[in-house]
C-alpha cells in the first residue's frame, strides 16, 4: 500500500467513511434521525438510531456531550460537568456510557500516551493536536493532511482506522 492516504477511516470491509455521527448511525439503523435542533430531542433520535435506549443518564450525558457542537473530553471531564449540572451518576456510569456511545458509533475514542483517553464528538476522519501544557486535544484545521505511505498490514488484518496525534507544547 504506497499510495498517499488522506484523513482515512475505514468501515470493517475496508472502504473509507466521512460522515457525521447521526448519519452514519441512522444509515446504519436502516433509517434518517428526524434532528430539529433540540438538543434534548436530537440525543433522544440519536441514541434510538443508534440501537440504544435513551435512559435518563444517557440522555442526560447525551445532552452535555452532544450540544455544544465538536468537543473533545475524558470521562473526568464529562463527570465533573456532569456533577455541575447536578446531574446524578457515577464515575463508572460515565465510562459505561462513553464506551456504548463509542460501540455504537456516536464517539470516537482517542488515546494520548497510552494514559489518556479522549471522547471526540466528531467521529469524521481528521486527525489531532494536542497541546501538552493544557493537556488539550483538538483537530487539525488542514483537510488535506496526507500520509505518505502506510505500512504493510500483516496477514489476517486490514486497517481499521488511522489516527494521527501531533504533540505540541509552548517554545521555550
Amino acid at each position: 500500500m504506497a499510495s498517499a492516504v488522506r484523513n482515512v477511516d475505514t468501515n470493517d470491509n475496508g472502504s473509507v467513511l466521512k460522515e457525521d455521527s447521526a448519519g452514519a448511525v441512522a444509515r446504519h439503523a436502516g433509517r434518517q434521525p428526524a434532528l430539529t435542533g433540540c438538543p434534548w430531542h436530537d440525543v433522544n433520535e440519536m441514541l434510538q438510531a443508534a440501537g440504544l435506549r435513551p435512559t435518563r443518564q444517557r440522555m442526560a450525558l447525551g445532552w452535555l456531550l452532544f450540544g455544544k457542537g465538536a468537543r473533545h473530553l475524558t470521562a473526568e471531564m464529562l463527570y465533573e460537568e456532569a456533577t455541575l449540572a447536578k446531574v446524578p451518576v457515577s464515575l463508572a456510569t460515565v465510562y459505561n456510557t462513553l464506551n456504548q456511545l463509542t460501540d455504537a458509533g456516536l464517539l470516537r475514542q482517542v488515546s494520548v500516551d497510552g494514559t489518556k483517553t479522549y471522547f471526540d464528538t466528531n467521529v469524521s476522519a481528521h486527525h489531532h493536536f494536542y497541546l501538552e501544557n493544557n493537556h488539550e486535544l483538538v483537530d487539525i484545521p488542514d483537510p488535506h493532511l496526507v500520509l505518505q505511505k502506510m505500512p504493510e498490514v500483516p496477514e489476517g488484518y486490514e486497517i481499521a482506522r488511522v489516527d494521527m496525534v501531533v504533540r505540541l507544547r509552548k517554545k521555550r
